[in-house]
Parts: C-alpha cells; structure tokens; sequence
C-alpha cells in the first residue's frame, strides 16, 4: 500500500493540517472548559483526549489513512457517541457506575492518575525497557525518528537541568511558601530562559527545524483558519466498522472520561462523602458529552476532562471561575499560538511531577490491610501509568475485584459463613450501594417521586449503639449487601 510517506505534495498538506489542528483543538478546548465552569462550576478543563488522540490515529484512522475506516467516517463513530453519552448522562447512569465503585478503587484511580501524570514529565523513552533514563543530547538519540530515546549519554543535557532545578526544585520552594501561582511562575520562567537563542537551553537551535520555530514564534500574533478538517465528518454509518469503532471509544471513553472527571472533583474536595457524588455532576458530564459531539464536527478526537486539571486545583481553583479563565486563555491561544506553543516540554515538566506528588496521597487512604481491597487498588495503581489509559487501570481493578472477592462472597454462602478469610470482619472494606436515587433530580420530578423514599436511599442511623451477638462487639463490616 501506498502511504503517501516520500510525497511532497502530500506531505504539504499534512503540514497545512496540523496548523488546522492547533486551531480546531484550542476553539473546542476554549468552548468545552468555559462551558463547564459556566453551568457545572467545575474547576476542571477539558480538551481531546490525548490517550484517545493516540487511539483515534493509529488504531481507528491508521498511519496516513491505513486504518479501518476513513478519517470522517471515524469523526461520526465521535459524534455519535457523544449523544449517546449525553443520554447516559442526562439518566445518571455515567455518574452511577462511579459511585458504586468501590472506595479503594475510586482512591488508586486518582493515585494513578498522579503517577501518569508525573511519568509524563520525568520518564524518557527506551527500545530495551520501554522506559529509562533519558536527558540525552541529540548526538546520543537512537535515531532522528526517536527523539529523547537514548543510545548513552543519559542527564547530560542542559535543557534537563534547567527544567529541574528552575522547574522543579525552585517551584517546589516556591510552594513551600505557598506562593499564589508558583507552578505557573515555574513553567514561564523556565520558557524565558529557553527563547534566546545563542544558549545552550534554547528551543531555537541554528537548524532548519529550530530556524522554523524561531520565525513561527516571531509572528507572536496570527490566526490560522480551519481549511481541511471542518467539514470533513462523513455520516456513513452503513459502515459496520464505524460501528465497531464506535463501540471502542464508548467503553474506553466511559470509563476514561468518567473516571478523571470525578478524581478531579474528588482532588478539589467537592465530593459528597454520604452519597458519594459531587454537586452539578449531571450538568458537568453533560457538557463533557456535548463537547466530545462538537468536537467531532470541528475534526478532533473525543474531548475529555484533562488531568492536568489538577495543577489549576492544586494552586486553589475549586469554582467554575477556574475552568472559565482555562476557557478564555484557551480562547487566547488561538492567536497567540505561536507563543504558547514554543513552550517548551522541560518547562512543563517539573509542574506534571509536582502535581503527581499532589495526587499520590490518596494511597494512604487505600485499605491495604485486606487483600481483596489491597490488590484490585495496586493492579489500578500502576498499570494507569504503565500502559499510558486510564481505562485500562479500571478495567483491571474491577475485574480483579470482582473475582477475588466473589469467589471468597460464593465460598462464605455455599458454607454458610464456615469458609471466610481470616481477617474478613475485621480489615475488610465496607461496599454499599451508595444512598439517593439511581436517576438525577429532574427524572425525579418528572415522575414526581420523592428521591428520598428511593429503594437506593440509605436507612437513618439509629443512634444507639448496634452491637453484634457475639460479646457485644460493633457489628463487623462486609462487602456485599445480602
């Protein structure tokens, strides 16, 4: 097959694409994250997914279009499934599935989410390990095609250091003192330090592709159209493979998506802890749902809640306002890329391994004392930053979950509680249906049923103490309701 790889004509127009691409994915990015601070008051961003970036191209689309279906066709599986759910959400049934997740594994998918996040600015590449050491010089990379995978030579680059000790070591201290904005004060004095060019940290090497950023970045202010991509979604769904694609992104975007919503709302603190939901959940995965369909007819791939949400919640955000000001500087950015995108990846670095520091401590929380709740929550914990999906890492956890702990729940009722793990009553966690109605307010008052009087709704505590029949201990703690 034919791949265009050596045409130059092609080759021009993928070059002219990816300026439409920039444009595209600031314009939803802006629409997507003012929305959801406007009516979700939700400190969270969000943008196309860069995981479902990475799936959409290679695995849907193929290299150069050598994929199972077209690049349209594939932007209709996208925008067909963002009305499905925008169906699931406006039902409650995205924020349901969340809720009865678990705890500890609700707690390892925002611990995992730290180390993604922190892997993002700290690992570099390896053909033998995957991952290693990188900080190499461009002499030591192991081929042009492999930039920052070294052959030797590993931490000698300055640009390293610099992201580092400016970046990293500096902004640390910078919030030791809690300094309003020191992230963002990191990662902008990182990239004026990297603009001149005679320096050996400059983004602007003397070579055809650093002369290119250079006079791109000395436009300062343009705008680039969208040309190519913004009508180019095909509603052919004949196709069955559009269909098949269609069915992979909502099961890899559920879980996905959902899941990095409601860790950032749990990491800002807005999650209930009786019901375990957070206010406006039904609005904020409904304006996630909404953005992923607009997104498909402005060309890009899934939009979804960004982790890196959590560096603007760390520095204090916890209201819409956060979300909205993300909006606007995305808005900002459409004409001003050449300045925002010269910022270079050592400048940003430092601020991701921070913030994944922010987020690991929720392993304190996971139960590590039984191992029913221990393993499901580690296997979450390190294959999210491990295979670069958060899907992946729920998958594994509920699946381990679910057979580790429904052979012992099947062992205790077929022995009629004789076959129960030593230490079951005493460190396993509790898991309840959480209280409050399976559908949101509104199908409630559309059916005029009082959420409260909801078969899901938790009974009220009695307030003597319950004793258990055996020597009047508190009544032991068990993993399925009965």
């Amino acid at each position: 097959m034919d791949l265009c790889v050596t045409d130059d004509v092609y080759l021009a127009c993928i070059a002219e694409t990816r300026l439409d691409f920039i444009t595209t994915t600031a314009a939803i990015s802006a629409l997507a994250s003012f929305l959801m601070g406007l009516l979700a008051n939700l400190p969270v961003g969000l943008a196309p997914g860069l995981g479902l970036n990475a799936y959409f191209a290679y695995s849907v689309v193929g290299f150069h279009g050598s994929g199972i279906i077209s690049y349209g066709e594939a932007l209709a599986a996208v925008f067909l499934e963002g009305w499905i759910f925008f169906i699931l959400s406006l039902l409650g049934l995205r924020q349901w599935l969340v809720r009865i997740m678990p705890q500890s594994l609700v707690l390892a998918v925002g611990a995992g989410i730290g180390l993604f996040i922190a892997g993002l600015g700290v690992v570099g590449g390896s053909t033998s390990t995957l991952v290693g050491l990188g900080g190499c010089l461009s002499e030591n990379f192991v081929s042009p095609d492999l930039p920052n995978y070294c052959a030797g030579g590993v931490l000698r680059s300055p640009t390293m250091w610099l992201g580092i000790f400016l970046g990293g070591i500096f902004t640390s201290i910078l919030m030791l003192y809690r300094v309003r904005g020191a992230i963002l004060i990191g990662i902008f004095l990182v990239s004026i330090v990297s603009w001149p060019r005679p320096t050996p940290v400059t983004y602007f090497p003397h070579t055809p592709a650093g002369d290119a950023l250079f006079d791109y970045f000395k436009k300062v202010v343009t705008f680039h159209p969208i040309n190519k991509i913004g009508k180019a979604i095909e509603f052919n769904y004949k196709n069955g493979q559009v269909w098949y694609a269609l069915v992979t992104f909502l099961y890899v975007d559920i879980l996905d998506t959902t899941g990095t919503l409601y860790s950032m709302a749990k990491f800002a603190g807005l999650r209930d802890p009786v019901t375990l939901d957070f206010e406006n959940s039904t609005i904020a995965y409904c304006v996630d749902a909404f953005s992923i369909s607009m997104g498909a007819l402005l060309g890009t791939s899934p939009v979804t809640s960004f982790v890196e949400s959590a560096t603007g919640i760390s520095e204090g955000g916890k209201t819409g306002i956060t979300a909205m000001t993300t909006g606007l500087a995305f808005l900002v950015s459409v004409f001003f890329a050449p300045i925002f995108s010269s910022i270079p990846g050592w400048a940003t670095g430092g601020a991701l391994v921070i913030v994944g520091s922010l987020m690991i401590r929720n392993v304190k929380e996971i139960n590590w004392n039984y191992i029913g709740d221990a393993v499901p929550a580690f296997l979450t914990l390190v294959i999210i930053p491990l295979t670069y999906n958060i899907a992946y890492g729920v998958i594994a956890g509920i699946l381990s979950y679910l057979l580790i702990n429904g052979v012992a729940w099947i062992l205790r009722k077929i022995s009629n509680d004789r076959i129960v793990p030593p230490n079951f009553y005493e460190e396993s966690e509790e898991w309840v249906i959480p209280p409050g109605s399976i559908f949101p307010a509104w199908v409630n008052i559309v059916l005029r049923r009082n959420p409260s009087e909801s078969e899901f709704e938790e009974e009220k505590p009695d307030d003597s103490p319950k004793q258990s029949s055996a020597e009047g201990e508190p009544e032991k703690k068990a993993h399925v309701i009965d």
